[in-house]
């Protein structure tokens, strides 16, 4: 298999579950090393894990290293360009599945030893803190609009060359601050491939006692990153970042 776009949108969309997912399980499954660390451990791993997941996915052929459709939307707005729609956001979604699948894996042990079907399904897929599905989506477009902007201002061409190799720190950095200041009310996806594959995969996978998937949620962690990515991508275009 040759590298290319495709595979490293999938390769590093997969670490990105992976780690990300990962340590949300060390921290709310029972009996894990990291049981009950707490939020900053959540939004630190997280911040992480997109950091590896772009130099993954560059190294693995994809360029851009978008590892979410809402990025790759907001782009293609910006751009008038929406060739790398039919590639980049189903190679995100698989790879955001098979991310999960290998969290399943790695917990093994632990989807026994939690009785509350609710934490499961919070190891996959994100959830409203108090379920109100208008201020929810608000708090998506808001957080995605946050990321698509913030990513722009980083790679603008007014920085120069200064954040060619610090690009996905600053990245990380920027769903760290996210995580910290916004995700306390939906769990931030900004991301539909980052909740719709695992989420699928939470459906699929013979988890003991897991419950449901919160499929009347799930529209939520989709529209709102959507709607936030074709706000900033037209931001974007309209002021030439």
């Amino acid at each position: 298999m040759q590298l290319s776009p495709f595979l490293g949108e999938l390769v590093g969309t997969l670490v990105l579950i992976l780690l990300g997912d990962g340590v949300v399980a060390n921290v709310i499954l029972k009996q894990t090393k990291g049981e009950a660390a707490g939020w900053i451990v959540i939004t630190t791993g997280w911040a992480f894990a997109v950091t590896m997941g772009v130099f993954i996915a560059k190294a693995f052929g994809s360029i851009d290293a978008h590892l979410n459709p809402a990025v790759t939307i907001a782009f293609a707005v910006a751009t008038s360009d929406y060739s790398n729609l039919a590639s980049y956001i189903p190679a995100q979604l698989i790879g955001a599945f098979l991310g999960a699948v290998l969290v399943w894996l790695h917990y093994l042990p632990h989807w026994a030893a939690t009785p509350d079907p609710g934490t499961k399904l919070g190891v996959f897929a994100t959830g409203p803190a108090i379920r109100q599905p208008a201020g929810n989506v608000i708090s998506e477009f808001i957080g995605t609009l946050a990321l698509i902007i913030g990513i722009a201002g980083i790679s603008a061409k007014a920085l120069g060359t200064i954040a060619i190799g610090l690009g996905p720190y600053l990245v990380g950095v920027l769903v760290w601050s996210i995580g910290l200041s916004l995700g306390g009310t939906t769990g931030y996806a900004i991301n539909p491939a980052r909740d719709l594959g695992p989420r699928i995969a939470h459906a699929l996978l013979p988890i003991p006692g897991k419950g449901s998937s919160d499929w009347s949620y799930a529209w939520v962690p989709i529209a709102g990153p959507v709607i936030g990515a074709v706000v900033g991508g037209l931001l974007i275009k309209w002021y030439a970042l």
